[in-house]
């Protein structure tokens, strides 16, 4: 995904070469925060948490090969904390594209667009039913396909401990399609 000359670089103080690395590492970042927090603005907000904290602590790496890992660990922890703010604070989020969308929808636009978000809603309140953990495993492994030794290193559980979560997600995720379907 990322050289390992790319990254030595920006841990020198290169910021050009950090500029790559949001580049290439931002459509991955937003993927699993959307995923996780169901919300594109909250996403994008955590995006750019996401970066920060990645220019802050880029000198700290000691093992460039797992900078992939790392980062969605950093991910993970913001979506987490976004996760613990919003139910702290009840907040109830209304989505201005979907609608925007439904509109030039009913008004002659594409349906493309508005399977797309109904998937993204399907799959978002699917989710939202499983704990937390399970979440995080089935949206990383599933959907983002990431195997479980990284999955493992992402979110700090054993290889085991994300297998069972992920055969409970995917159980889980089975008895709700069935119910609803």
């Amino acid at each position: 995904m990322i050289e390992k000359a790319l990254i030595e670089e920006c841990r020198n103080g290169n910021l050009n070469n950090f500029r790559d690395i949001v580049e290439l590492c931002s459509p991955m970042v937003f993927s699993i925060a959307f995923r996780i927090v169901g919300d594109e603005e909250e996403a994008r907000d955590i995006v750019q948490e996401t970066m920060v904290k990645l220019w802050q602590k880029l000198p700290g790496i000691k093992d460039t090969e797992k900078f992939r890992s790392w980062m969605c660990r950093i991910t993970v922890n913001n979506c987490n904390d976004h996760l613990r703010r919003r139910k702290r604070n009840n907040e109830v989020r209304y989505d201005d594209k979907a609608w925007a969308v439904l509109s030039d929808h009913l008004s002659g636009g594409g349906i493309t667009e508005l399977e797309n978000i109904e998937n993204a809603r399907i799959l978002n309140f699917l989710t939202s039913k499983l704990s937390n953990r399970q979440k995080v495993v089935f949206i990383l492994s599933e959907i983002e396909e990431m195997p479980a030794t990284e999955v493992a290193r992402v979110t700090g559980i054993s290889r085991t401990a994300v297998k069972a979560n992920l055969y409970y997600a995917r159980k889980k995720m089975e008895e709700l399609l069935r119910k609803y379907l």
